[in-house]
């Protein structure tokens, strides 16, 4: 739905890099080199950003 706040697994605050790590993907860079340069260094805080689906918008019709 929408970004987590933290990783599930080790509680890093993550949602504050999503809409910049977003963005720069869609402007063409590499996302290993975007979280790299975000400081998402942990394969689980990696996982929630490149593994989250934005839904808000099909579920808002229910």
């Amino acid at each position: 739905m929408i970004i987590p706040i933290r990783c599930f697994t080790c509680g890093k605050v993550i949602a504050n890099v999503y809409e910049v790590y977003e963005s720069r993907v869609e402007r063409g860079e590499e996302p290993a080199e975007v979280l790299d340069d975000l400081g998402i260094e942990r394969y689980c805080c990696r996982r929630m950003i490149l593994t989250h689906k934005d839904l808000i918008d099909d579920v808002m019709g229910y």
